[in-house]
């Protein structure tokens, strides 16, 4: 897990994602602050979805530490946190995607339609990397994926 800039409205804006250690997108989230009730927001929104995991990998941000900690209160559950700038490489080389495309937009007018277009690139990115659960177990392409949402 880590987050990374965005430019909305001349401000920085963060945006946390999660990546697993096969390098698929586990969740994203834009919010307009870094801090401990963001990263618990984000962690929160992450584990309903999904469920708890074994181990987090993040950097040496206190926020979320913090988050992780309160998490692990609430709900009883042992995560293990590791906490080194180089592990986390996974998730770094996978923001480079999407602020490739962010980077030439020169920035949002909103921050709606910075989370909405972060939420369309972010779902992009998703079907390129073959994310998409297909019945039968079959492969489809990046476009077959997005016809078959669009069907």
């Amino acid at each position: 897990m880590d987050e990374t800039y965005i430019k909305i409205q001349g401000q920085w804006r963060y945006l946390y994602r999660a990546v697993d250690q096969e390098g698929q997108t586990i969740d994203f989230l834009l919010t307009a602050h870094r801090d401990k009730q963001a990263a618990l927001r984000f962690f929160k929104k992450t584990v309903r979805q999904h469920s708890l995991p074994e181990k987090v990998t993040i950097d040496k941000s206190g926020a979320n530490t913090a988050a992780l900690e309160v998490l692990h209160e609430e709900t009883g559950a042992k995560i293990e946190i590791r906490q080194n700038k180089y592990l986390n490489n996974r998730v770094e080389q996978d923001h480079r995607a999407v602020k490739r495309i962010v980077q030439s937009m020169s920035g949002f007018k909103s921050f709606r339609s910075a989370r909405i277009t972060l939420a369309g690139i972010e779902l992009l990115h998703m079907l390129k990397k073959g994310q998409m659960k297909t019945v039968g177990g079959q492969r489809l392409s990046a476009a077959q994926q997005f016809l078959s949402l669009a069907a």
